[in-house]
């Protein structure tokens, strides 16, 4: 079992920057890849980012390539979302997801735990 916790949203101006961390309970953490959701009013939860176990291999939605980042700290069972250059259209609740061997989820939302979720709001 593994929890996850997520931190960093809040209300910011566009063309500006967030950074999301997601921290996660127990020993297994660099052994699950992990991925970033969100989640606007009215739509479905979309894929944002994912990182591999390793951190060798990430993987970006379209909408957020060149102004996202992801990337992970195992040592501190941690992973980042750095935002950069923020629009409007990012504004969401945020979600951190673990996605357990052997790994099906990748971009797709069938990661095997979630966290509560972080509330990105970009003004324009």
């Amino acid at each position: 079992q593994v929890q996850l916790v997520e931190s960093g949203g809040g209300l910011v101006q566009a063309g500006g920057s967030l950074r999301l961390s997601c921290a996660a309970s127990g020993r297994t953490f660099s052994t699950y890849n992990m991925g970033w959701f969100r989640q606007a009013p009215g739509k479905e939860r979309e894929f944002v980012a994912a990182i591999s176990w390793g951190g060798g291999t990430t993987y970006y939605a379209d909408s957020v390539k060149g102004r996202f980042t992801i990337s992970r700290e195992n040592g501190k069972n941690t992973v980042h979302l750095q935002m950069n250059s923020l629009k409007p259209e990012d504004t969401a609740v945020y979600y951190c997801a673990a996605d357990a061997p052997p790994y099906t989820a990748a971009t797709r939302p069938w990661y095997d735990y979630w966290g509560q979720g972080t509330q990105v709001t970009v003004s324009s």
